[in-house]
């Protein structure tokens, strides 16, 4: 197992101490560090994914809404 050494200011010592008493509490790092890890890829895909409808909406034609407004009738019926 790795040993990793972080510095904190002695607040969210004291906080993190008080929220996790109970619980071993190298193993609550690491499942925050997981979780970090995890929600930073989340975020890089949605970056991603934005980036290329951003990009395709450069290449397609506008709709009108009453077009839209048409289309959403017909699905309806």
């Amino acid at each position: 197992m790795a040993v990793v050494n972080f510095s904190v200011p002695e607040k969210v010592k004291r906080m993190f101490n008080a929220a996790f008493s109970d619980r071993n509490k190298s193993a609550v790092i690491a499942e925050l560090m997981v979780r970090a890890v995890e929600e930073h890829k989340a975020r890089l895909m949605r970056e991603k994914a934005i980036d290329r409808l951003l990009a395709r909406r450069g290449t397609k034609r506008a709709v009108k809404s009453t077009d839209i407004r048409a289309a959403r009738r017909e699905l309806r019926a």
